[in-house]
């Protein structure tokens, strides 16, 4: 069976032929959309290394406390719970990413790291035990139906949603592709609830998109790493090269907040942007870890200057693309250090149900540097600071031709005023808006090449 090694971030989920891991501090992580982790595909057990004999006195020690529980607990507990609840403690003790993964488990990390799950694209919100609609995806069943954002689900097959169980109403929004639903759902401002009928698809969470800043400059954002990451940020940059009529003359790819995701997307995202060099190595205790990654020629923005947003959210495969980047001087970094996953996770299948997540290397960056719980030193670092709109009107005095009595000049009437920001992001994006300054002032030392060579 072919490895595949899996770089989770805070948290982490998974499930059989691929997988993946929740974003830190997921609480609110939308319902019927779930957010996507990290991931990789099972890879059978590797021989273990020779270690020294299993001390007797633990051996004893464990059958006594296990002996103990089943005589002594107030409530009888069945051995398979105790067994279940002993290998998980066995890897929860190892580190905050090792973990016993069972069935419904492994189907989650497929979902995350895949991007695509059977339900309706509705990204719903628990608020005040009622289930509110925080957007419809783009051509879902939702949107074709007309739901909208800030509609609330109040009823589902004729159920109403119950407040305290509105996990089980969220659960009922996924199902077999195909299958029928009937929501009740009252619209903002209205007062009446409607029925709408829809059949569950196949959905696909798109994990990388962009726009235009301005005229030249692109804004690539990628939310987490799944399998088809990099084929959407390719067409993306095309599309937006064709939207402005001429090669691109720079880009800020935005990382915040990313929690990671596949290892083989980081790499190659990252190699969309780097004509060579070493894009990540990993090394372990077992042969099969030690590995080295390099980029291929072709970059996406022919040399265009980069800046990269990053912040304390951005873990794991985010900070491999982050670090190849850096370390590569292919871009500026700028924001707050990123959180310091450095580890990689194999998941190794025990059977058709059930697989062990097991941390099995630490990764390094191309100048061979772990991050591991240092987080990756972006080049400029910014505040966490938001932009807000000025309390009172500026001086009515601004420049020369505001002064009464002054010398007319031959081109006064020539003047124009420069535009405010069109992207309402950069009016409220306070590191958005510092990065598209670097990133001009980088395009005026770099000409940008003619044409942007593609990867083959």
């Amino acid at each position: 069976m072919v490895q595949r090694l899996l770089l989770s971030s805070l948290f982490l989920c998974a499930v059989a032929p691929v997988f993946a891991d929740e974003p830190p501090g997921g609480a609110s992580a939308p319902a019927d959309v779930k957010a996507p982790i990290d991931a990789q595909a099972p890879v059978a057990p590797a021989a273990p290394p020779k270690s020294a004999p299993l001390d007797l006195g633990d051996i004893r020690a464990f059958t006594a406390v296990y002996s103990l529980v089943k005589q002594a607990y107030v409530d009888d507990v069945d051995d398979h719970r105790l067994m279940q609840a002993a290998i998980r403690g066995l890897l929860g003790g190892l580190d905050p990413h090792s973990e016993y993964l069972g069935k419904e488990q492994m189907e989650d990390l497929t979902e995350d790291t895949t991007g695509s799950y059977a339900g309706l694209g509705i990204e719903v919100l628990q608020v005040d035990g009622s289930l509110k609609v925080i957007a419809p995806i783009d051509d879902s069943p939702a949107e074709r139906a007309g739901i909208k954002a800030g509609d609330t689900i109040v009823r589902i097959d004729g159920k109403p949603v119950q407040a305290d169980d509105v996990d089980s109403a969220i659960a009922q929004l996924r199902g077999k592709p195909g299958s029928p639903i009937t929501l009740s759902v009252l619209h903002e401002k209205q007062t009446t609830p409607v029925d709408i009928a829809l059949k569950r698809e196949v959905i696909r969470v798109a994990s990388a998109g962009g726009r235009l800043l301005e005229p030249g400059y692109a804004y690539l954002r990628v939310s987490q790493f799944q399998a088809e990451t990099g084929a959407q940020l390719r067409k993306r940059i095309e599309r937006l090269a064709a939207e402005n009529k001429a090669p691109l003359r720079g880009a800020v790819l935005d990382l915040r907040s990313n929690p990671g995701g596949l290892l083989t997307a980081a790499i190659e995202v990252g190699d969309e942007f780097l004509e060579g060099g070493v894009i990540v190595s990993t090394r372990g205790r077992i042969k099969d870890s030690e590995m080295t990654f390099r980029a291929t020629p072709g970059d996406l923005l022919a040399g265009a200057p980069m800046v990269v947003l990053v912040d304390n959210g951005t873990a794991s495969a985010a900070e491999i693309v982050a670090g190849a980047l850096k370390d590569n001087h292919r871009a500026l970094l700028m924001g707050r250090r990123t959180f310091g996953k450095g580890s990689v996770q194999t998941v190794l299948p025990l059977d058709a149900e059930h697989a062990v997540k097991l941390t099995t290397a630490r990764y390094y960056t191309p100048s061979g540097i772990s991050i591991q719980a240092a987080g990756i030193q972006p080049d400029i670092a910014l505040a966490d600071l938001a932009l807000s709109e000025r309390d009172s009107d500026p001086s009515p005095i601004v420049g020369e031709r505001d002064l009464r009595n002054h010398l007319k000049g031959a081109n006064e009437g020539n003047a124009v005023e420069t535009p405010p920001a069109a992207d309402r992001d950069l009016q409220r994006d306070y590191a958005l808006n510092e990065a598209l300054n670097a990133l001009k002032a980088l395009a005026l030392r770099a000409p940008h090449a003619a044409a942007a060579p593609g990867k083959g």
